[in-house]
């Protein structure tokens, strides 16, 4: 692959008119294949999005698609780009086969055939099949995900750029579009930004982990949790017993599992426990001082 090749993002410099600095000095070298952008809420993700998605400009900084300034020449990558976001509308009393018709058609799908034949497979990819012809105002809010990973995928994009894309899924609609994303992401830049570690995990070759707009960390999930390796321990606090400072606390069935980094067991009852990434996420997170992670 050419050095020139994917998505290069260098010192992205981001603050708003009411003092909020949403981003400091990101960098960011992205090849082509799954990609996954990890952080709380109120990390700088959504704003990072957006601007690599040129609906906003940066206070400084640099973005390169396959080398291209896009900065400079925007129109280069909205043609190249596909854009789910955390919050999607529809037009009312317009159905979803004639929504997906008319952006294909302002992607650059001229031809009628070819765009017809797009949108329906799209419409199958995503299980909407059989709802095309209702109005995409009437979905219920999984629906309305999926018709928007729909619209997103039109005129096969090189960039794909997907914020939180799972939220309102259920268990069978998620797997359905992590196997859409790993089909696109072989042939283009899919960027996951989340805050669902299971879905980096399980599906992206690399990832940064995002927090008060800087990038704290960045590797392959294997890598980031071997740092790990040999200093977590874990033991189930039962109710009613004081908590301990953990790397992360999560509910079990008689009381709370405690995470905790030590170089040796820190008390009674802690087993040696195998680290993976969400142990790697929540440590990389406090040691930057990131002390309330919102789920």
């Amino acid at each position: 692959m050419p050095q020139s090749s994917g998505l290069v993002v260098q010192g992205l410099t981001k603050t708003y008119a009411n003092g909020v600095q949403a981003l400091q000095g990101v960098d960011l070298a992205v090849p082509s294949g799954l990609y996954g952008l990890l952080g709380p809420n109120g990390a700088g993700k959504s704003t990072l999005m957006r601007t690599l998605a040129t609906l906003q400009t940066p206070d400084r900084g640099k973005i390169r698609l396959d080398g291209v300034d896009v900065l400079a020449d925007p129109d280069y990558l909205r043609l190249r780009l596909g854009y789910l976001p955390q919050q999607l509308g529809a037009y009312p009393g317009v159905n979803a086969r004639d929504l997906l018709e008319r952006f294909a058609w302002l992607k650059g799908r001229v031809n009628r055939r070819e765009r017809r034949a797009e949108v329906e497979l799209l419409l199958e990819k995503v299980n909407l099949t059989a709802a095309a012809a209702r109005p995409v105002a009437t979905y219920s809010g999984g629906m309305l995900r999926r018709f928007g990973i729909a619209m997103a995928l039109i005129g096969s994009p090189r960039l794909l750029i997907v914020d939180e894309p799972t939220a309102g899924l259920d268990p069978s609609e998620r797997n359905r579009f992590h196997r859409v994303l790993a089909d696109v992401a072989s042939e283009a830049v899919v960027l996951l930004s989340t805050h669902i570690v299971e879905d980096v995990e399980n599906l992206c070759r690399r990832l940064a982990i995002l927090a008060d707009g800087r990038i704290v960390a960045e590797g392959t999930p294997g890598a980031l949790a071997d740092k790990l390796a040999g200093r977590l321990w874990s033991r189930i606090i039962p109710r009613g017993e004081a908590v301990p400072e953990a790397v992360h606390l999560s509910a079990a069935p008689d009381g709370t599992l405690a995470v905790v980094e030590a170089d040796a067991p820190p008390g009674e009852g802690y087993a040696p426990h195998r680290p993976r990434l969400e142990d790697a996420y929540h440590a990389v997170l406090a040691a930057a001082g990131v002390t309330e992670v919102a789920g």
